[in-house]
């Protein structure tokens, strides 16, 4: 494939690349790139919006380039400060390890495991010692780190920085000129982490790497990034019909965000199903076949058969109306009382009308009729709340923001 036919390709879906100059020649010298994008194992689990950056990986692996998935093991004990208001709790090696495991696994849902080199940073940042890691220090100032948008607003608000919160932008830009890296991938939040990979390569004599980021994805509530910690992810190993829900969940405006940073399908049909829509075509069949992608994407196309049919029978063959919009509610660890979940989706006045409605036999949640009045809803789930014939409500409940 020549260069005017692989850009088209990188460059969907991207949101700033740097420099394009740099990537036109390196593409022009017809040698495989080498492509790295790191990630600390931080939660046992990948979710959607990791595959935002591993898709982008595995279209440069379809194009012939080398492709390097980083496991952050030694980073991942520091704590990436990116978008923080505060220090990040550190991990344990126990904990990096577990969930390293899972991403090793996971991965490769996305990449082609026969095209993926995976490797962990502890295997040179260990290597640098307590003087590698002190000369490195002294190639940055703190002035410059001073200059990344989290760190200028917490010293404005004399928030604390630990002085090892410096030392994750720079671990990860050695990263970069440890792997030898032609291109780095990441999320917007990592552009001033991109940028210092990019800096320190020149200071190694290497050429620097060519700097891609993509946009985050936004959890299903459509107002934070998706996180886990924040119960608003859609994860890749979550069950197929718990996917399916959650993808339906999003709203009809979020839906497009989301079609257009994960569906492999073309540019020219997404297109076509937004002119459709536009035309007064029920924007639910989109969300549909979008959501039928991804679990087949991630399960199988059985799975994703049998997701849909057990959506249908829970959520529109007990009457349940359409055109529910999705409500947020805080749940925190211990979960939220449904009597509670009754009262804040509106559905019930009081939690004590809640109560009784249990005690009568006229709630139901996901279409099954609830006699405990235990019963807790927890973060991360949605659920379609029905008290008698007519009053519905859908809740995704996430955790409350830190």
């Amino acid at each position: 494939m020549t260069q005017l036919q692989e850009l088209p390709v990188i460059l969907r879906g991207v949101d700033e690349l740097i420099v394009e100059e740099d990537l036109r020649r390196k593409l022009a010298r017809g040698k495989p790139l080498r492509v790295k994008a790191g990630f600390d194992p931080t939660a046992r689990d990948l979710h959607l919006g990791h595959t935002v950056v591993l898709n982008k990986m595995r279209q440069f692996q379809d194009l012939g380039h080398h492709v390097m998935f980083l496991i952050g093991d030694f980073t991942g004990m520091i704590g990436d400060p990116s978008g923080r208001n505060a220090t990040r709790p550190p991990l344990t090696p126990e904990q990096i390890a577990d969930n390293a495991d899972t991403y090793k696994v996971q991965v490769f849902k996305v990449l082609d495991p026969d095209k993926t080199e995976i490797l962990f940073n502890s295997t040179w940042c260990e290597q640098l010692g307590a003087s590698g890691i002190i000369k490195l220090a002294g190639k940055y100032t703190v002035a410059r780190m001073l200059e990344r948008d989290d760190f200028s607003k917490r010293f404005a608000e004399q928030r604390p920085i630990s002085i090892h919160e410096f030392l994750y932008p720079l671990m990860q830009g050695y990263d970069s000129v440890a792997m030898k890296a032609d291109v780095e991938l990441g999320g917007t939040d990592q552009k001033f982490n991109l940028l210092v990979g990019r800096d320190l390569q020149k200071d190694f004599g290497q050429e620097p790497q060519v700097i891609i980021t993509v946009p985050l994805l936004e959890g299903i509530n459509g107002v934070e990034k998706m996180s886990k910690s924040l119960g608003n992810y859609v994860g890749i190993d979550d069950p197929p019909g718990e996917m399916f829900a959650k993808l339906m969940s999003i709203s009809d405006e979020r839906m497009w965000r989301y079609i257009e940073l994960l569906s492999f399908e073309s540019i020219a049909t997404i297109s076509g199903w937004k002119a459709s829509v536009e035309r007064g075509s029920n924007p639910r069949d989109v969300k549909v076949g979008f959501a039928q992608e991804i679990v087949a994407r991630f399960h199988d196309r059985a799975a994703a058969g049998a997701a849909l049919e057990e959506f249908e029978s829970r959520f529109r063959h007990g009457g349940v109306p359409e055109d529910l919009v999705d409500q947020l509610i805080d749940a925190p660890a211990e979960g939220v009382p449904v009597a509670q979940g009754l009262k804040s989706s509106g559905v019930c006045p009081s939690t004590s009308d809640a109560a009784r409605m249990i005690e009568q036999g006229g709630v139901k949640v996901d279409g099954e009729k609830v006699t405990d009045k235990g019963l807790k809803l927890f973060a991360g789930s949605t659920h379609v709340l029905q008290v008698g014939k007519r009053k519905f409500a859908r809740v995704t409940l996430r955790k409350p923001a830190p």
